[in-house]
C-alpha cells in the first residue's frame, strides 16, 4: 500500500474480510483472479476507490497480489503455507511447554474471591477500603506528579531513588536495619520478590528448607523453578532449626510465623545464620506484616543479626496500605545487588514510576507512618472484636493461636474432624461465609502434618466489628449443625 494510501473504510473492511473468508474456506485458492475493482465495486454498491483501497490492504497484508497489466489475485504463497499445515502431524502443532511450564500446570490457581459472602468473609489478606488513606495518597500522587521531568524515560530497574532513600530511612526507624539504598530492588509485591529470589538463587533439584506450615505461594516459587521443598517443623518458638541438612535457601517468617504465629527464637535465629554461614546458604526473610504487633514493641528482624551477608529481607506495603498497589522491596547483601537489578532490568525494565514517586512522597512526609500506626489501633480493635466474638459464641469449640500480631489467626475447630474441613467450609460458603481451610499450607510430608481436626485461617483486616460478630454467630450456628456445639462458656482458650 502506498504510504498515504487510506485505510479501508467501514465498508471496505467488510469487503476485505469477505475475501479472508472465501480464501479460507478455499473458494478462493492460491492465484484466483479477483474480480476488477470496477466489478466488484458495482456488485457492493460502493466507489471503486473503497474497493481499492480493501484490495491494497489485503496485498500489505499478504492476501492478494498484483502484477503489471493483470488483475489482482490471491497470493500464490499461501497454498506453500496450506501444504505445510497439511503435512503437520498433531505432535508438530500441539503446545509445547517448558519443563517450567508443565509444572506450572500442576498448581491450582487461587481461588476468585467469592462475592455472594453475605454473612462475613474472613479471607486472609484482605484490607478494608475505608482504611486507605485516600487524601494523603492523593496529595502524594499530585506531588509526585508535578516534580517530573520533562521527558517520559523508562528508569531504574532496581527502583525510584528517591523511594530507595526512603525506606532506608523508614527500614532503620521502624525495623532497626541497617541498610544502603543501592542493596534496596523495588519489585512488584512480596510475590515478585520470591520469584527473583528463586531465579537468581535456585537450579533444578536444589534444595530449599521452608517452614511448614507456610505459605503456599512461596511453595509454588520454589517447585516451579524445580527445586526440593524440604518442609521442617514449626513450634512455638517457630522453625526448628536443630539438625537442619545443607541446602541452598531458606524461607522463613521469623517474626510473624504464617500461619500460626510465633517468633522465631532468639536461639534459633542464631543458629539459622550460623547455618546459612556453614552451608553457604541464603535466608529468605519474609517480613510480611511486622507492623502489626498488639502486645509489645514489633519484633526485630532476623537481617539486623545478619553479620556474614547472608539474609534476603523481603518486605511490602500489601498489608498497610494496599495489595492492588503492587509494591514491595528486597535488601539484599551488596554481594548480590547488580544480580538482582539486572533481573528485574530484564523481567519488567522496573515497577511503576508514579506509584514508586507517591510511596517515596507519603514515606518522606512521615504520612505514611501516621497511617501505620493508625491502621494498627484500627487493626487492633477489629482482633479485639473477633476474640471476644469467639469467647462468647464458641467458647471451647475453638482455640485459637497466633492472635499476638498480623491480620489473621488460627481457630482449630476442637471437635470437627479434618476429615469434615471440606463439607464444612462448603456449608459455610452456601450459608453466606467465607472460611478458609489451612490444610493447603502444609506439605505433603508424612512427619509433618496437620493435627487431626480441622483448623480454619481467619483475617479480619477486611471487616467491621458488626459483620465480625455476625460471622462467629454463623460459624457458631454451623458447629452446632455439624455437632460441634461449645461444652460450656468458659473464656476462650487461647495459646
Amino acid at each position: 500500500m502506498a504510504p498515504d494510501a487510506p485505510a479501508p473504510s467501514r465498508i471496505g473492511q467488510r469487503i476485505c474480510d469477505a475475501i479472508k473468508a472465501q480464501i479460507a474456506s478455499g473458494r478462493l485458492g492460491p492465484g484466483a483472479r479477483l474480480p476488477s475493482t470496477r466489478a466488484l465495486a458495482a456488485e457492493w454498491g460502493v466507489s471503486r476507490t473503497t474497493v481499492t483501497a480493501a484490495y491494497e490492504q489485503l496485498i500489505a497484508e499478504g492476501y492478494l497480489e498484483t502484477r503489471q497489466g493483470a488483475r489482482t489475485q490471491v497470493a500464490r504463497s499461501l497454498g506453500c503455507v496450506a501444504a505445510r499445515q497439511d503435512a503437520a502431524a498433531p505432535s508438530e502443532v500441539a503446545n509445547r511447554l517448558s519443563a517450567y511450564g508443565q509444572r506450572l500446570e500442576a498448581f491450582d490457581l487461587p481461588a476468585v474471591p467469592d462475592r455472594g459472602l453475605r454473612v462475613a468473609d474472613f479471607r486472609y489478606g484482605d484490607l478494608a477500603a475505608a482504611d486507605f488513606p485516600k487524601l494523603a495518597w492523593k496529595k502524594a500522587v499530585g506531588a509526585a506528579l508535578l516534580r517530573r521531568h520533562g521527558r517520559l524515560r523508562y528508569g531504574d530497574p532496581s527502583g525510584s531513588s528517591a523511594l530507595r532513600v526512603a525506606l532506608q530511612g523508614y527500614l532503620w526507624r521502624a525495623r532497626g536495619l541497617r541498610c544502603e539504598p543501592d542493596q534496596i530492588i523495588v519489585v512488584n509485591g512480596s510475590q515478585q520478590g520470591l520469584d527473583l529470589c528463586a531465579r537468581l538463587m535456585l537450579d533444578p533439584h536444589d534444595q530449599v528448607l521452608m517452614e511448614n506450615p507456610g505459605y503456599l505461594l512461596a511453595r509454588q516459587v520454589f517447585l516451579a523453578y524445580g527445586a526440593e521443598v524440604v518442609p521442617v517443623a514449626v513450634d512455638r518458638e517457630g522453625m526448628r532449626t536443630e539438625g537442619l541438612p545443607a541446602a541452598r535457601l531458606a524461607y522463613t517468617t521469623p517474626s510473624h510465623q504464617f500461619p500460626l504465629g510465633s517468633v522465631l527464637s532468639a536461639g534459633r535465629r542464631r543458629e539459622l545464620l550460623a547455618w546459612a554461614e556453614r552451608s553457604g546458604a541464603y535466608v529468605i526473610e519474609d517480613d510480611y506484616d511486622s507492623e502489626y504487633r498488639y502486645d509489645i514493641a514489633p519484633i526485630p528482624p532476623l537481617r539486623a543479626l545478619d553479620g556474614a551477608g547472608r539474609v534476603i529481607y523481603l518486605g511490602t506495603i500489601s498489608k498497610t496500605l494496599s495489595p492492588t498497589l503492587r509494591l514491595g522491596y528486597l535488601v539484599v547483601p551488596p554481594a548480590l545487588s547488580m544480580a538482582f537489578a539486572k533481573a528485574k532490568r530484564l523481567t519488567d525494565r522496573h515497577s511503576p514510576s508514579l506509584e514508586q514517586e507517591a510511596l517515596a512522597e507519603l514515606v518522606e512526609s512521615g504520612a505514611y507512618e501516621r497511617h501505620v500506626r493508625r491502621v494498627r489501633r484500627r487493626n487492633g480493635e477489629r482482633r479485639a472484636a473477633l476474640l471476644t466474638a469467639l469467647s462468647d459464641t464458641v467458647s471451647d469449640a475453638v482455640t485459637v493461636v497466633g492472635a499476638d500480631a498480623g491480620l489473621h489467626v488460627v481457630a482449630w475447630l476442637n471437635r470437627l474432624p479434618r476429615s469434615a474441613e471440606a463439607e464444612f467450609i462448603a456449608h459455610a460458603h452456601a450459608a453466606g461465609l467465607g472460611l478458609y481451610p489451612i490444610e493447603p499450607l502444609y506439605a505433603l510430608d508424612p512427619t509433618i502434618g496437620p493435627p487431626d481436626n480441622a483448623g480454619l485461617v481467619m483475617g479480619y483486616a477486611g471487616l467491621d466489628e458488626p459483620t465480625i460478630r455476625r460471622g462467629v454467630r454463623r460459624l457458631g450456628e454451623l458447629l452446632e449443625k455439624f455437632g460441634c456445639p461449645p461444652a460450656d462458656r468458659d473464656p476462650l482458650r487461647a495459646a
